[in-house]
């Protein structure tokens, strides 16, 4: 049985994709592997290797999930280092915690009946490089990235895709587009 690499997003618009590519154009000279602009997106939930066989029971579940959540707005604030300075790891575009955006999390996680052992406040953001470490461990003093940058839009559908390694990186395809109601 073929397996395929799945999760689940939320789409960031593309004048915000743009805008984000923009701001972290001073800090591209620093061991960080950064993300392409059109790969940009929010993960919701990730959910590894399916089997091929159960990718239409996943779409229907997310699909019934989402109906049952109103469109909101989410909104970010930071561009800064995750998950803290103390342990880099990426650099990220921080977005607040919301109710609504909990909702929705917590209704795909149900819907898939998928039961975390443990239990923590789901921190949404945009990952827009991932820090080489060892690169990143030999410069003489850690850089400081962080930037004030408030910005925030409608979350009207969320998305089960594919990941896959393709030549010159990571390849998103759309498998469903599952509208909130």
């Amino acid at each position: 049985m073929q397996k395929r690499k799945i999760f689940i997003e939320i789409e960031v618009p593309s004048q915000v994709k743009k805008r984000l590519v923009e701001r972290t154009e001073k800090w591209q000279n620093l061991p960080i592997k950064w993300a392409r602009q059109e790969n940009l997106h929010i993960t919701l939930l990730f959910l590894g290797y399916v089997d091929e066989s159960v990718m239409p029971d996943i779409c229907q579940k997310v699909s019934e999930a989402a109906s049952k959540i109103e469109s909101f707005d989410i909104q970010f604030s930071k561009i800064e280092i995750g998950p803290s300075p103390e342990k880099p790891q990426t650099v990220w575009f921080a977005g607040e915690p919301s109710e609504e955006l909990r909702n929705l999390y917590e209704a795909v996680e149900k819907e898939l009946d998928i039961f975390q052992t443990e239990k923590k406040q789901f921190r949404p953001h945009i990952t827009l490089g991932k820090i080489k470490k060892g690169k990143w461990e030999e410069l003489a003093q850690a850089p400081v990235i962080e930037e004030k940058f408030k910005i925030s839009f409608s979350v009207d559908n969320i998305f089960v895709m594919e990941s896959s390694a393709e030549e010159g990186g990571q390849e998103y395809h759309v498998i469903e587009s599952c509208p909130l109601s």
